[in-house]
């Protein structure tokens, strides 16, 4: 004895594909943080020839700058998409653009140097660590801690 009647059995197969074909995209959706086609802006910019100004008109204000030398600016490019479906849509770096640019006393153009994420891969980075005294616990609350600790461990 059939419990659902033939006429009703198709329609959790219409629902479940019709969830599923309204969360489908066709365009995969591109997150981007910092300058859009930062390799093609720094094209424009000549070596010897641009100056701060020119840069400036071009790329716009620098994200960063060196800390002991002014004249050393960084402009960054990250783009992020959706992966794959085995990924469970999980954000994937599809591109990851640094652009380091150094200029003379006078404010030309050095040197331009374009670091993708294969460069940025051979990057070594320091192990040490530095401690934040501002994030530190207070006195008391290390108290009460201590007392807590002291306390579940007699529970066991």
């Amino acid at each position: 004895m059939l419990v659902i009647k033939r006429k009703h059995f198709y329609w959790p197969f219409i629902i479940f594909f019709f969830i599923f074909l309204t969360n489908c995209q066709l365009n995969k959706v591109n997150k981007s943080h910092g300058i859009s086609y930062i390799e093609n802006r720094a094209k424009v910019l000549i070596v010897a020839k641009s100056n701060k100004n020119d840069v400036i008109d071009v790329l716009g204000m620098p994200h960063s700058k060196g800390i002991n030398n002014l004249n050393n600016w960084i402009y960054f490019e990250r783009r992020t998409t959706k992966g794959k479906i085995y990924t469970l849509g999980k954000n994937v770096l599809k591109d990851n653009n640094v652009l380091q640019l150094e200029f003379d006393k006078f404010g030309i153009l050095k040197t331009k140097k374009i670091l993708d994420k294969k460069d940025m891969k051979k990057i070594k980075y320091a192990k040490q660590s530095t401690e934040n005294k501002v994030s530190q616990p207070s006195k008391t609350t290390q108290i009460l801690q201590s007392i807590r600790q002291k306390m579940y461990r007699n529970v066991k």
